[in-house]
This record gives C-alpha cells, sequence and structure tokens, in this order.
C-alpha cells in the first residue's frame, strides 16, 4: 500500500512566504539531518521538503542558518553515520542531531508547523519551558526515549511533538543529553503504532511505555520523564487529556 496516500506535500508560493517571513527571524544555525534509501516512498519527498526549508532560511555572511546533510544506505560511507545516530528507519530527519531530536517518517502537513517551531526555538536558544523543568532535565541521571506516535492531519500533535522536542533540546542545552524525542509517523511505521495500541494521536510512549494520550501539560510530562529516568516506567499511569485525534 503506498504511503502517499497518508499524506499531502503542499510547497506552493503561499506555504513559501509564509515559510520564508517566519526563519527570516533565525538568530543562530540549525543543523537538520535527512536519513534516506531504497524503497521509500517518502524519501523523495522528505529531501524535497528539507532542502526548500533549508533554502528558505536567511544569510549571514554568504552561508544559509540552515544546513543540511542527507545521507543514503545506498552509499556506504554513510552507513557509518546511520550506525552512530543509531538511525534505523527511514526517512529519519534530524534537528540539530538526530540522537536528540529525530523524525522518523516524513513531518508533512501538520507536523511542518512543529518542526519549524522546533527550528525557531533552537535557533533562538530558548526552549520556552519553566526553569524547574530545566533545573529537572539538568539533573536526570537515568536515559529516557520519548516517541511522540502522530498523524500528519493531526491539528494537536504538532503541540505534543514541539514539548517533547524542547525537553530533549533543554536537556542537551544544559549539557545532559539523555534525552531523545522521537517523532514517529504511524502510517509509516504501523508496527509502533501497533505496539502501543494507539487509536489516538498524539500518543506518547517513554522508554517503551505508553504513557500519555493527548497533549500533556508539561508539568505532568516533567515528572513522568523524571520517574522515567529513574527507572520508575513501569510505575506510571497512562493519563489521557481532550486534545487528541482518533486515527
Amino acid at each position: 500500500m503506498s504511503v502517499r496516500k497518508y499524506y499531502h506535500l503542499d510547497l506552493g508560493p503561499d506555504f513559501l512566504e509564509e515559510l520564508k517571513e517566519t526563519l527570516s527571524d533565525m538568530v543562530k544555525p540549525v543543523d537538520l539531518e535527512v536519513f534516506v534509501g531504497p524503497n521509500c516512498e517518502s524519501c523523495e519527498d522528505t529531501i524535497t521538503l528539507m532542502k526548500t526549508i533549508a533554502d528558505s532560511s536567511p544569510e549571514v555572511k554568504g552561508r544559509k542558518l540552515i544546513s543540511l546533510s542527507i545521507y543514503s544506505k545506498e552509499r556506504e560511507e554513510d552507513l557509518r553515520i546511520f550506525k552512530e545516530k543509531e538511525v534505523e528507519r527511514i526517512p529519519t530527519v534530524g534537528v540539530l542531531d538526530a540522537r536528540i531530536i529525530r523524525y522518523t517518517g516524513i513531518p508533512a502537513e501538520e507536523e511542518i508547523r512543529g518542526l519549524i517551531e522546533t527550528i525557531m526555538r533552537i535557533s533562538e536558544g530558548d526552549s520556552g519551558l519553566e526553569e524547574e523543568t530545566g533545573r529537572i532535565l539538568a539533573s536526570l541521571k537515568g536515559k529516557v526515549h520519548i516517541e511522540t506516535v502522530v498523524t500528519p492531519q493531526c491539528p494537536y500533535c504538532p503541540y505534543a511533538v514541539l514539548l517533547a522536542n524542547m525537553m530533549a533540546y533543554e536537556a542537551w542545552k544544559r549539557n545532559n543529553p539523555v534525552i531523545i524525542s522521537d517523532t514517529v509517523e504511524a502510517y509509516e511505521n504501523p508496527d509502533i503504532a501497533d505496539k502501543y495500541n494507539v487509536m489516538s494521536v498524539p500518543a506518547i510512549a517513554l522508554n517503551g511505555r505508553l504513557v500519555f494520550v493527548g497533549v500533556p501539560y508539561e508539568e505532568d510530562f516533567i515528572n513522568y520523564i523524571k520517574e522515567a529516568a529513574e527507572g520508575r516506567v513501569a510505575e506510571l499511569k497512562l493519563k489521557e487529556f481532550g486534545d487528541k485525534t482518533s486515527i
């Protein structure tokens, strides 16, 4: 079954104008990584989307503020990067570093909003999180893998993704890169959605256990992350919120 039926990629003049206007406020450079390979129906579109975003960023001293690196499983020299970044699925998009923030599957339609906001906040050096959240993130000892399961048409998913991305970014910013925020496109990765029995999105798993359905509050999210980092993920109870979409 073709993946293409699940998303629409509109890179027309209106989108480009809005994109360039938003990115014009960038402050510091941001790195993007794209991982692709053969037999991947959305890889070409993912490359096109990421090139469009990078090309739309402003220039400083003759260089774009968004740099784009593309790695392919078909190039022997790139396989080391796949292994180093722990990327197994294609397409994957890394923001800052694929070991910190990644999109497993094309970030199309509604997910573009969360991706652009993620880029902007990293460029501005401001996660937007509460100071107490930052202190907790700086003190975490164990690793936490956040998987936010989404669909391209879900209007609430970008908010959950942005919150997860900023948790990972703030931990990295405070020299404690123990969190990976992984946005998982459900239609391209049905085995992951099935693993968590996802019926509504956004659905968020921590270290392999589904703990949120809907967009969590920052206070709840950081407390759950703290417990997951302490190895207490089995104790976490599933919490559901109103902001979610059935799939």
